[in-house]
C-alpha cells in the first residue's frame, strides 16, 4: 500500500512538473502541447521517411525556427538603428557638409587678431572699442568678422576659410596688405591655442560690394537651416 502511494504521488508530480514544462514552453514559442503531441505521433509513424517529411510538412517546430530567426534579425535591426541614431546625433562639420569645389579658392596668409590694445592700440574704455571699419562690431560665431586688403576683399565679402568658419570682411587693418587675413578671436589665448598663423585656401563665397550692417551680419548668423553648425564656434 504504501510503494503505491508513492508510486501515485511520483506519477502526479511527474505529470504537474510535464505540464508546467509544457504551459512554459507554450508561453515563449506558442506552440500548444496538443501540437507537440501530434508531432510526435506524426513523427513515429513517418519515422521511415522523417528526414524528408521534416522538410515538407509545414510543422509548428518549423514555423518556431522561423520566428527565431525573425527575432534574431530583428534584434539586429534594433541595433543597427541605435547606431544609426548615435550617428546622427553627432553634429556634422562646415568642411564635412557641402561640397566647397564649387567655389573660387584663394590662397592667403592668416593670422589672428582681437579686439583688445595688442591687436587695435585700443583698450575696452575706448569708445570704438570692438567696431570694425565697416562699423559694425567684432563677432566670433558661425559667420565671424575678419580683417582683409579690401582691395582682395572689398568689406562684406563671405569666405570660408577651413578649421575657422565662415568669414565676412569686416575690417582692415595696417599690417594687413596682399593675399593676407586676421581672423577675430575673443582673446588672445584663443588666437594662440587655436589658430596662430596658418597659409592656407580659403574659399570665396561672394564677394562684397562695400558694405556690411549688423542686419546683414544677424541674418546670416540666425540662419535657421544653418543653426546645426553654430554651436562649433559658439
Amino acid at each position: 500500500m504504501l510503494l503505491l502511494k508513492r508510486w501515485t504521488k511520483r506519477v502526479l508530480m511527474s505529470t504537474l512538473f510535464i505540464a508546467a514544462l509544457l504551459t512554459t514552453f507554450h508561453s515563449i514559442s506558442g506552440v500548444e502541447a496538443k501540437q507537440v503531441v501530434d508531432y510526435v505521433n506524426k513523427d513515429l509513424t513517418l519515422e521511415a521517411n522523417k528526414d524528408e517529411e521534416w522538410f515538407k510538412m509545414d510543422h509548428p517546430f518549423k514555423s518556431m525556427g522561423v520566428a527565431f530567426k525573425q527575432l534574431k534579425h530583428a534584434v539586429s535591426g534594433e541595433s543597427k538603428i541605435s547606431a544609426s541614431t548615435a550617428v546622427v546625433d553627432e553634429i556634422p562639420t562646415l568642411e564635412d557638409s557641402f561640397d566647397w569645389t564649387q567655389y573660387n579658392t584663394k590662397e592667403v596668409i592668416a593670422t589672428g587678431y582681437t579686439a583688445f590694445y595688442e591687436s587695435t592700440g585700443k583698450n575696452p574704455d575706448h569708445p570704438e572699442f570692438g567696431i570694425t571699419y565697416s562699423g559694425v562690431k567684432v563677432k566670433r560665431d558661425l559667420y565671424s568678422t575678419v580683417a582683409a586688403d579690401l582691395n582682395v576683399f572689398p568689406i562684406g565679402t563671405i569666405l570660408f576659410i577651413p578649421d575657422y568658419g565662415y568669414g565676412v570682411v569686416a575690417d582692415k587693418g595696417g599690417a594687413i596688405k596682399g593675399d593676407k587675413l586676421d581672423l577675430y578671436y575673443e582673446t588672445v589665448d584663443d588666437v594662440y591655442n587655436l589658430w596662430g598663423k596658418k597659409t592656407l585656401e580659403v574659399f570665396i563665397i561672394s564677394m562684397g560690394d562695400g558694405t556690411l550692417t549688423e542686419e546683414t551680419l544677424t541674418e546670416l548668423n540666425e540662419n535657421e537651416s544653418m543653426q546645426v553648425f553654430r554651436q562649433q564656434y559658439n
